[in-house]
């Protein structure tokens, strides 16, 4: 399981260390592709297996089914470590998050995000303000 906040810096090649407790779930290949909220979500591929078939299952006669599916589709890439336990983030996804120097990598369950150190705070920030109401909006979900 992926959890828990890191911050690290994103050198000027594009290079992102990735924690190691997070390196050891990943396998040599992984799928690193543009989220929600101007993030990145990195996941193992039998996480992306599962995704991709749900994406597929996406009603093409649906205007939104199609963009969300050709988004996420079209942003992946498969990645992998280099010696350092680093990946290359390309220039359309550094683009895309936002992604400078100061980066969050944050585990969520079956893959892990990454933010710009910026966008998080604010989205932590705002979170953080509204958190009793999400939780309450949660439908079949037990404390």
């Amino acid at each position: 399981m992926f959890m828990g906040e890191y911050s690290h810096t994103l050198d000027t090649k594009g290079r992102l260390i990735i924690p190691a407790k997070f390196r050891n779930q990943l396998g040599e290949k992984f799928i690193v592709t543009k989220w929600m909220e101007k993030s990145l979500r990195a996941m193992p591929l039998s996480v992306w297996e599962k995704l991709e078939n749900q994406l597929n299952q996406l009603p093409t006669g649906k205007k939104d089914a199609r963009s969300f599916r050709r988004f996420v589709m079209a942003g992946a890439l498969e990645a992998e470590f280099d010696k350092q336990g680093r990946i290359i983030v390309p220039s359309n996804l550094r683009e895309y998050a936002s992604l400078e120097k100061d980066v969050i990598v944050t585990g969520v369950g079956d893959s892990f995000e990454i933010w710009s150190a910026d966008t998080w705070a604010a989205y932590t920030a705002e979170t953080a303000e509204n958190f009793d109401d999400i939780a309450e909006g949660l439908v079949d979900f037990d404390f």
